[in-house]
């Protein structure tokens, strides 16, 4: 797979860590440089777990679907784009939180974590080898929750929404190349 699909599938899914970081970054007051650390680290480590586990379940079934994994990547995608898409409009506001527990930094890393088990999935029935993807999307993660969180106190949350979207349409387009160049090429 190309370096650059790659990128913006790791981009695609680091939407939702970057919305969570600048979340963190408007609601704590005067955060600190282990704290940024500590929250990037955290989104970042979950964001490049999820694929690797997926990518384990995935090869265990990639046998047995060979004809049609193409149209189960494309879904899948698209699923995840359109969920993307869909939440970007349905989030509340953000209450103000002070402190970092550990306990809902986990949670919340989970959370926005999940997507990338699905595209794991998606590398494995493809037969795409995943180090390189885990380490950009872990790396990219990283890079993106701490900008979150610097322009948290910045920009505000008013340009999360349309981050949101146009990450879910990065990943629909992706969707959409692998199926047209399964189907055509």
């Amino acid at each position: 797979m190309e370096i650059l699909i790659i990128l913006l599938i790791a981009l695609g899914l680091s939407i939702d860590s970057f919305a969570v970081s600048v979340a963190k970054g408007l609601s704590i007051k005067n955060i600190s440089l282990i704290d940024k650390f500590k929250i990037a680290s955290s989104l970042s480590i979950f964001q490049a777990l999820m694929p690797l586990i997926g990518w384990y379940a995935g090869i265990g079934i990639s046998e047995y679907i060979k004809t049609f994994d193409h149209w189960i990547a494309f879904v899948l995608l698209v699923f995840i784009g359109l969920k993307m898409i869909y939440e970007s409009f349905s989030k509340n506001e953000l209450k103000e939180n002070n402190t970092i527990k550990t306990s809902t930094l986990i949670a919340q890393s989970i959370a926005t974590s999940i997507d990338a088990l699905a595209v794991g999935i998606s590398f494995a029935l493809l037969n795409i080898e995943i180090m390189i993807p885990v380490l950009i999307i872990g790396i990219v993660t990283f890079l993106a929750s701490i900008i979150g969180l610097q322009l948290g106190k910045y920009i505000g949350i008013r340009f999360g929404k349309y981050i949101e979207v146009f990450g879910g349409l990065v990943l629909i387009g992706i969707g959409v190349k692998i199926l047209i160049e399964h189907i055509y090429f």
